[in-house]
């Protein structure tokens, strides 16, 4: 996914800004994995494969999501994940 294309989205729930932690990037840097975190209700995106994992909270599965989410646990600045929102 091209950053700029990420700079056109937002929250689907309140419409705030989202922050973009990039973990990797391909050749043309392009971003393959990373965070979104909305400003405002701290709801936690991540971008797998380059594609964002934007559903409503009640058609997404944590435990699919969990094991991606542990492994960047590095990326959370020592948030926990909780109910697909960042929480300290």
């Amino acid at each position: 996914m091209r950053i700029k294309t990420i700079e056109k989205l937002c929250c689907p729930f309140d419409k705030s800004d989202l922050n973009l932690t990039i973990i990797s990037q391909d050749e043309t840097e392009n971003i393959m994995e990373g965070l979104l975190v909305c400003d405002n209700c701290k709801r936690v995106y991540p971008i797998i494969s380059g594609i964002p994992i934007m559903s409503p909270d009640e058609y997404r599965e944590f435990k699919l999501e969990q094991p991606v989410l542990e492994r960047w646990e590095k990326h959370l600045e020592g948030k926990k994940v909780e109910n697909f929102r960042l929480i300290s």
